[in-house]
């Protein structure tokens, strides 16, 4: 690992951490159902056979977590709100609380208000292939609004849109498990429509700092021989530019917009494309892609069908994670200059709100040297020019990792969880030190 003080960032950079409602609050009883729970209950889904059931049981040691948020020394605290939580009776009471827990700590809660777990009672009517779930997401976010925009300035309408249609709903590995190929394309759109009926409900309750929370990296093709070359341009256009396009210029590229639902994609676009503050980007690694071999290929835990388009390789001589994913900080940099010269003046603040890693163990030095790359990745692109006014580590917690059940460990926090006893890992220390730095210097 680098030695050598990490530069200073500027004096108003938001440094935080990340998590998931289903991930780590737990009280399943104390909420209604979700897309989630149904999908773990059917063997096969979860790999140990786990469920989010108790999880880290946040619901109810949140002053202990928010106790280690301010120990830690972050700005900001990105969790999501739970909308099957909500649905229940008393259900924002819970996030009440955090909220208040949170601002007496210090600490600027930064909710997401769409973080995968849909209520089961509107996947039976459709989900976000039914058209009317952005309508409903857009007045649930209403009301959330109205509870908490007192004492929440900084909002975060969905997160990873591409993962949830991708993964949930064209592959079937992550909930509601359908498998539909490119017959998920609704999804996306339905779920970036919600998006712009999310904004257009925050700045009604008189919210002015709001952003999503895409995921993205750099496509490299596995050759310039032409096939990859147009393999790997697909996948870009399906992981990143599909996602980002609608709501940065208000239109969805190469045609893409024919083949998504409804008689006036003109319309929704206005809608998707309402102004944000900020614009979230979850990074983790970059994607080496060739043209299709003809079968099914086994990659980072996911089956990439035979009929794609596109097959995924893996990127040789780097690191991995104990998750088998590449490590490359430089692929941050490389994102963010290249989404600078792809959007130009289009391109509001950017903000990190998810970057981490999985590795065993709570002396995790390898968490700490992928944790140093990627903040000097990120500094590098601020020096380019690229406009970065925040970074969130993945995350605070072990916690119940989708698909994976809880084989892979994300956390600057050991859960134990059996016990579920809380240990600050190596990294928790290096990460209290960096703030401590940039605090100081400033």
């Amino acid at each position: 690992m680098a030695t050598n003080p990490i530069p200073q960032f500027p004096a108003d950079f938001l440094w935080g951490v990340s998590t998931s409602a289903h991930q780590i609050e737990g009280a399943a009883d104390r909420r209604e159902p979700s897309v989630w729970d149904a999908f773990s209950a059917e063997a096969g889904h979860i790999k140990d056979g786990s469920t989010a059931a108790v999880a880290c049981d946040h619901f109810h040691r949140y002053p202990e977590d928010v106790a280690l948020l301010r120990d830690l020394g972050v700005g900001a605290y990105r969790f999501s709100i739970s909308w099957p939580r909500v649905n229940a009776p008393n259900g924002l009471d819970f996030y009440d609380r955090l909220v208040d827990e949170l601002a007496g700590a210090g600490i600027r809660p930064v909710p997401t208000l769409f973080h995968w777990d849909l209520p089961s009672s509107l996947a039976e009517s459709g989900g976000w292939l039914n058209r009317d779930t952005a309508e409903r997401f857009a007045e649930y976010v209403a009301v959330v609004a109205d509870r908490l925009g007192d004492r929440v300035t900084k909002w975060i309408t969905l997160n990873e849109p591409a993962e949830h249609t991708l993964l949930g709903h064209a592959l079937g590995t992550h909930a509601p498990g359908k498998q539909l190929m490119f017959d998920a394309l609704p999804v996306a759109h339905h779920q970036l429509l919600g998006h712009g009926l999310a904004v257009r409900a925050l700045r009604a309750a008189g919210a002015t700092d709001i952003g999503i929370a895409n995921s993205h990296g750099p496509t490299w093709a596995a050759s310039q021989e032409q096939p990859d070359v147009e393999a790997a341009a697909f996948y870009d256009l399906l992981l990143n530019r599909l996602f980002a396009e609608p709501i940065l210029l208000g239109e969805y590229p190469d045609g893409i917009g024919d083949l998504m639902p409804g008689t006036d994609i003109s319309s929704d676009l206005k809608i998707i494309s309402e102004p944000i503050d900020w614009y979230g980007v979850n990074y983790y690694a970059p994607t080496r892609v060739a043209a299709p071999e003809g079968e099914d290929i086994e990659f980072g835990g996911i089956t990439i069908p035979a009929e794609l388009p596109f097959t995924v390789k893996q990127i040789e001589n780097v690191p991995t994670t104990d998750f088998g994913w590449p490590v490359v900080p430089e692929g941050l940099t490389e994102l963010l200059t290249t989404f600078r010269d792809r959007y130009g003046d289009r391109l509001p603040p950017i903000v990190i709100t998810e970057n981490g890693c999985s590795y065993e163990g709570v002396d995790d030095q390898e968490r700490i040297a992928y944790l140093d790359g990627h903040v000097r990745a990120l500094h590098r692109a601020s020096e380019a020019g690229v406009d970065v006014r925040g970074y969130f580590v993945w995350s605070l917690l072990d916690n119940f990792e989708w698909a994976e059940g809880y084989a892979r460990r994300f956390g600057l926090v050991h859960v134990d969880f059996d016990t579920l006893a809380r240990t600050p890992k190596a990294s928790y220390g290096w990460y209290r030190e960096l703030l401590r730095a940039q605090n100081e210097g400033r």
